[in-house]
């Protein structure tokens, strides 16, 4: 029944996204930023639907591939530089407007050395960020319906707080094992699946690193679907 209710509202939004008209040829293009001097950054993904691929390994800043068959969706690219921090946005073109057979897939790679603070909303659709690598500031998700997976596994360079929302859909948090974890979870219609961690109260902990000065937050909360949490 739960799955049936996350597949039904799933359809109901991705449908109340759809328009007239259809989609055009499939075009391919590629950005990027570069570094500055900014001693850290805060990065904004704004994406209405399709599929969203984040990770680390960038040269520079931010290194994207674009893939559409909407020639409004060719997204907008923002990066200003205010004293020490610089502010970059990619926003979904004309965001306001689907077509049927719609494609739009972002593949976006970002920089391991500068601090960043990454805030990213998903309407509609699949995303995954592979984050492990960079050197985090802070995470901050908004998704709406389809399938979200948030890996961050590896070796962070200093604390940061991670704050998940999901609407619809199963949602994936993969934490490293080898790090101080305190964990919120809780999801509506749906569940939580927990695994590497133990419950404390009302927070699920990582016990062999409980002293350790590296410590991540996670706060997940979900709306209709299921919730998978696991430190590996």
């Amino acid at each position: 029944m739960k799955r049936l209710l996350t597949t039904s509202a799933m359809a109901l939004l991705l449908a109340s996204l759809s328009a007239c008209g259809s989609a055009g040829p499939t075009q391919t293009v590629t950005r990027g930023v570069d570094l500055d001097d900014a001693k850290a950054v805060s990065v904004e993904l704004d994406m209405t639907a399709g599929e969203l691929h984040v990770s680390g390994g960038a040269t520079r800043l931010a290194e994207g591939t674009f893939t559409f068959n909407v020639p409004e969706w060719d997204p907008a690219i923002d990066y200003k530089h205010d004293g020490d921090r610089g502010r970059l946005v990619i926003r979904q073109g004309n965001a306001s407007l689907s077509f049927r057979n719609s494609k739009n897939t972002w593949d976006l790679r970002l920089s391991d050395t500068v601090p960043i603070a990454v805030s990213t909303h998903v309407a509609a659709g699949q995303a995954t960020m592979v984050l492990g690598s960079l050197n985090l500031e802070s995470v901050q998700i908004e998704a709406g319906a389809g399938e979200f997976t948030l890996d961050l596994r590896g070796t962070p360079k200093r604390s940061y707080d991670v704050r998940v929302h999901a609407s619809v859909g199963q949602t994936n948090i993969r934490l490293p094992k080898g790090v101080a974890i305190v964990a919120t979870a809780t999801a509506g219609v749906g569940g939580v699946n927990v695994s590497g961690l133990e419950k404390q109260g009302g927070t699920w902990i990582n016990p062999a690193h409980e002293k350790d000065p590296v410590v991540i937050h996670v706060d997940v909360a979900g709306g209709v679907g299921q919730i998978e949490l696991s430190a590996q």
